[in-house]
């Protein structure tokens, strides 16, 4: 456990890294418990419910905005490492885990939450949850005192690097490929393969750089990439976010 003790009193106590780390603890625990009671909402089990305020349904990711701006704010202001600093922390942390439960429902402007186009939530939040992982595991290349010359600039390099790869990523999120991304934030060579690899066709990439030509391309590839590893995503997929409603016949038309 030296590892530890030394990576908590460096990175963490001295390195400032306290609200980082409370405000991914945060994150990740609201964002299960969050996903565990809207499932026991989805099958009627205990005690819960949603929230309608005269007849409009008051989602969950309201309340996170509120968070996130307050937060945020509080930060702002916030004497370094002080209790306020902690706090912000945390509302942070909670509002952005409800707010990227609803990310899809946000994305798309209409109710997606239990559909499997609702399931692109799932990729956002844990893509959120690995970017706040890296950050709070990795080094600070300032901040920390007691380091030679060398050290130091060795972690420039690394802060570059890192830089670098979170371009990588942001490009693949881009293309549509969450779950590639996720592994790309650990794994930079996946990172830097998938983004010069073709995007998904029904991504943001897609519909502003590619031509019809081009979507065909990333069409067919994207069916033998289902073909093969969709199984998989949709496991993935399902344990955390509960398995989304699909509909046996599709709606008759009136």
């Amino acid at each position: 456990m030296h590892w530890f003790n030394w990576w908590w009193s460096h990175e963490v106590v001295h390195g400032g890294k306290g609200p980082l780390l409370l405000a991914l603890i945060a994150f990740v625990v609201t964002f299960l418990v969050t996903r565990i009671i809207t499932r026991l909402i989805r099958a009627g089990i205990g005690p819960f419910g949603n929230i309608n305020i005269d007849g409009v349904h008051l989602h969950h990711s309201t309340p996170g905005v509120v968070m996130v701006i307050g937060g945020g704010l509080t930060a702002v202001g916030a004497p370094t490492l002080s209790v306020w600093a902690y706090l912000a922390a945390f509302a942070v942390g909670s509002g952005s885990a409800l707010v990227l439960d609803e990310f899809a429902m946000i994305f798309r402007l209409r109710d997606v939450y239990w559909s499997e186009e609702g399931q692109m939530s799932i990729g956002a939040a844990t893509l959120a949850a690995a970017c706040l992982c890296l950050a709070v595991v990795g080094l600070s290349p300032a901040s920390v005192p007691g380091l030679s010359g060398a050290v130091l600039w060795i972690r420039y390099a690394l802060m570059v690097f890192l830089a670098l790869n979170l371009t990588a990523v942001a490009v693949v999120a881009l293309k549509g490929k969450y779950p590639t991304a996720v592994v790309g934030v650990f794994v930079a060579p996946v990172a830097w393969i998938a983004a010069i690899r073709l995007a998904r066709p029904t991504s943001l990439w897609a519909r502003v750089r590619y031509d019809e030509h081009r979507r065909g391309l990333a069409r067919r590839r994207l069916d033998r990439f289902d073909r093969r590893w969709g199984p998989i995503q949709r496991w993935w997929a399902d344990l955390i976010g509960g398995r989304p409603t699909r509909l046996d016949h599709p709606p008759e038309e009136n």
